[in-house]
C-alpha cells in the first residue's frame, strides 16, 4: 500500500512536469492530489488526445463531462459557462480535470472522435445549458421533450418553466397551457439589513 501511495504521488509530480512541456495549459491547479488544467477552447482536442494517448499520462477513460453556469457572479463579466472534462487513468490510478471557459455564443469542438462516450454527455450539456458542440454526429435533445423551449439548467431559466402540462378529463388527453402566476415576478435583494 505504501509503495502505491509513493508511486501515485510520483506520477502526479511527473504529470505536472510533462504538462509544462507538452500541453498548452493556461493555468494548473492541484487540490487534494487531483490536477485541474484550464485550457483554451481551441486546444481542447489536442489536449484530450495527448492526455489519452501519451505514455506518461494514459487517461483513457472519460468519466464525466459537466457544465457550470456562472450567471450573476464575478466570473460572469468574462465567461458565462465552464465545461469540465473528468478523465481517469487506470494505469496510474489518478484523475485529472480539464476545464474550458466559454461565453454564451461560443462554439466548442466535440470530443466524440477521441472518446466515444462523450456523445451522450455533450448531448446532455447542449440540452440543459444550450452550449453548441461543433462536429457532433447527433446533437439533439436527450432529456427534455422535443418541443421544449429553453435550457433548464441555466440560472436565468424560471423554476416553474414556461408551460404547464396537465390531463384534461373532458378532452381525454394531455394539454399544455402557459403558466399563470398570481403574483408578478420580482427581483428580491437578499442583503442583510442588520
Amino acid at each position: 500500500m505504501f509503495q502505491f501511495v509513493i508511486r501515485k504521488k510520483y506520477h502526479l509530480n511527473l504529470v505536472m512536469f510533462y504538462n509544462q512541456l507538452i500541453l498548452p495549459v493556461v493555468f494548473t491547479q492541484k487540490i487534494l492530489n487531483e490536477l485541474s488544467y484550464i485550457i483554451h477552447k481551441k486546444n481542447l482536442l489536442f489536449s484530450l488526445r495527448c492526455l489519452k494517448q501519451h505514455v506518461k499520462f494514459q487517461y483513457k477513460l472519460l468519466s464525466c463531462i459537466s457544465g457550470v453556469d456562472f450567471f450573476e457572479t464575478k466570473i460572469n463579466s468574462f465567461y458565462r459557462f465552464c465545461i469540465v472534462y473528468d478523465l481517469l487513468s487506470l494505469t496510474f490510478n489518478t484523475r485529472v480535470k480539464v476545464k474550458i471557459f466559454l461565453n454564451e455564443v461560443s462554439l466548442i469542438y466535440s470530443a466524440t472522435a477521441i472518446f466515444v462516450n462523450a456523445n451522450w454527455w455533450e448531448r446532455e450539456i447542449w440540452d440543459m445549458f444550450g452550449i453548441w458542440f461543433t462536429n457532433h454526429p447527433d446533437l439533439r435533445r436527450i432529456l427534455t421533450d422535443y418541443g421544449f423551449d429553453g435550457f433548464p439548467l441555466r440560472k436565468d431559466f424560471p423554476l416553474v418553466g414556461f408551460f404547464e402540462i396537465s390531463y384534461d378529463f373532458k378532452k381525454k388527453r394531455i394539454v399544455s397551457h402557459p403558466c399563470e402566476f398570481t403574483q408578478e415576478f420580482r427581483n428580491f435583494s437578499f442583503e442583510n439589513v442588520w
